[in-house]
């Protein structure tokens, strides 16, 4: 495994998970961030109960936990209530991706040995960074988006998918639902924000990467059916066809990158054209494997190490700019269409690079007007505002200056970026729907504080909403029959084979077992099975992952009882 990542953190699975070390008696922060604020937050109160003034009323994805937004100094961080063993697991797996530098959150802290006033224990806090101007899927549905946004949002999570399975991680609880979108240009780019399933291995094998696949497909074509059902998907959408179009592109991307390429030793010219088309896909390729086949008379060519960025590295090393790949895109070329108009293709890229930020990037970012700073990116809405200047120019039939587009856009076009508040009331409602986690998060707070001074918890939280979706976050295992062939039948969770001796720990999966969750990793089982070798060890650690949230032990509940679970609240119901 990268020694970057054995390195990340001192907070290790092992250590949360071993039998033998004690839950805090008393409030330990582990942090990857001095921000003395965290110090001073609520931690002797249930997350759902936290003040008003201290929430930043941002749209939440579907989860099965409490997940607020809260201001810490001049920062705002995502915190969601979780047990001790799976906190810990996922900030350790967090913090490694991280130093893979893979698009997930980062992670701030861990939070533990929390207790009420009156000593009653809560669940420990995952902190992590918000990501600026991210959305939730939900969220970008609920705006003016053009019909083919459901496929743009497939072609980001396969090349996250790509990418993370090519560092190693077996995600295993892979949805919408569980990505932050951010606007790249005319596209998406794609962040992980929940680990909790996840596990990281040195390498992934076909078996593990098509279960990853096959559930990501399930669970996206339950999710786009729940969007159609509330009239936020265009009917021109076919869930379906959606769902295909993520292993397509998965697949097809996965072979550009890895597949093994043969030509003769006079058609050396194609190592130059396989390398230009991974830099078109925006990967770099650090290493190729170059060898010549037995008999002598062809030549093998395999990427060994790829690394995607290609455009925003260059743009980087010259601008200082940090932007997503498709905008450096722009950008680039934007910066190139300014070097010819200037007669300067003879000097320094760099130097004309300075000037074009000087003389053209600055200037226009700087008309962002300042109730939109924390909304759209400067790189995302200049690139708009140039697209908007060349429709201008299309219709006047002559040339338009950039501030003219610029103040034309901000009138017309930006305020699409706004999300009204009813809109952002119901996404939140929708997203605190999903929560499963022990009631007593939503009882009346431990020092005797109510309903009324802590916001409207009892109207969105843990009781019937209208509001509430009929189908919760990976609830999709019902919809089988008309749904046509997703690619496996619904088989008993033995049959699984992950084709590996899995190390995920049993006892990282949520305490409080989400039966629709697994009855999706059942129904796909058969799919993984027909993937892998089959191994006795391989089927029985198999086993476990698929099953291990049945197994699960939460010390402080009682267990799953079907009684008391409403099936189309997806809330648990005291």
């Amino acid at each position: 495994m990268d020694p970057r990542a054995l390195k990340a953190t001192s907070v290790t699975t092992a250590e949360a998970g071993d039998a033998d070390v004690p839950e805090p008696k008393a409030l330990q922060i582990t942090a990857a961030s001095s921000n003395p604020k965290m110090f001073t937050l609520p931690w002797e109160k249930p997350l759902a109960t936290w003040p008003k003034e201290l929430l930043a009323n941002l749209p939440r994805g579907i989860s099965r936990h409490v997940v607020r937004f809260v201001h810490v100094g001049d920062e705002i961080y995502a915190m969601k209530e979780i047990t001790s063993r799976v906190a810990a697991h996922e900030y350790e797996l967090l913090r490694r991706l991280q130093k893979l530098e893979l698009p997930t959150v980062t992670p701030i802290a861990v939070v533990t040995g929390r207790h009420t006033r009156e000593g009653e224990p809560l669940e420990s806090i995952l902190v992590t960074k918000q990501l600026k101007f991210s959305l939730p899927y939900r969220a970008l549905f609920a705006g003016n988006l053009r019909p083919d946004t459901a496929d743009r949002l497939i072609d980001a999570l396969a090349v996250l998918m790509v990418r993370l399975h090519l560092s190693g991680f077996y995600w295993g609880d892979v949805s919408l639902s569980n990505v932050l979108f951010l606007r790249d240009a005319d596209a998406f780019s794609a962040f992980l924000v929940d680990a909790e399933t996840g596990a990281l291995y040195t390498t992934l094998t076909d078996g593990q990467r098509n279960y990853d696949m096959d559930l990501a497909r399930t669970n996206i074509i339950g999710e786009l059916m729940d969007l159609s059902s509330g009239k936020l998907l265009p009917d021109e959408v076919d869930e379906v066809e959606v769902g295909d179009r993520l292993i397509e592109r998965y697949e097809s991307l996965w072979g550009a990158l890895t597949d093994e390429e043969d030509f003769g030793p006079d058609e050396m010219w194609k190592i130059e054209k396989r390398v230009n088309k991974l830099n078109d896909l925006g990967f770099d390729v650090d290493e190729l494997e170059v060898k010549t086949a037995a008999d002598g008379k062809r030549v093998l060519v395999r990427p060994r190490v790829v690394d995607a960025g290609y455009a925003s590295r260059k743009l980087l090393r010259l601008t200082g700019l940090d932007v997503q790949e498709n905008q450096a895109r722009r950008l680039l070329n934007d910066l190139d269409a300014y070097r010819a108009s200037t007669w300067r293709d003879g000097e320094e890229l760099e130097i004309v690079a300075t000037d074009w930020m000087r003389e053209v990037f600055e200037p226009v970012v700087r008309m962002i007007p300042k109730e939109y700073r924390s909304k759209i990116e400067p790189a995302q809405f200049f690139h708009e505002v140039l697209q908007n200047r060349w429709f201008m120019a299309e219709k006047a039939g002559h040339d338009v200056s950039t501030a003219v587009a610029a103040s034309d856009y901000i009138k017309h076009n930006l305020p699409d970026y706004n999300i009204d508040s009813k809109a952002l009331a119901e996404i939140n409602a929708d997203a605190d729907s999903g929560v499963v986690d022990d009631s007593s998060t939503y009882d009346e707070a431990a020092d005797g504080s109510n309903d009324e001074e802590n916001g409207d918890v009892a109207d969105t939280v843990g009781s019937d909403n209208d509001d509430v979706d009929s189908i919760g976050r990976g609830d999709y295992s019902a919809l089988g029959d008309g749904l046509g062939n997703l690619g496996a039948t619904q088989t008993t969770s033995n049959d699984l084979n992950l084709e590996t001796d899995s190390d995920v720990p049993e006892d990282i999966w949520p305490t409080q077992p989400d039966p629709a969750t697994v009855a999706i990793r059942n129904a796909n089982s058969k799919l993984a099975k027909d993937n892998a070798p089959g191994t006795d060890s391989a089927k029985k650690d198999a086993d476990a992952t698929a099953n291990g949230a049945d197994k699960a032990e939460d010390s402080d509940d009682d267990g799953y009882d079907p009684a008391e679970y409403d099936q189309d609240a997806a809330v648990w119901s005291h």
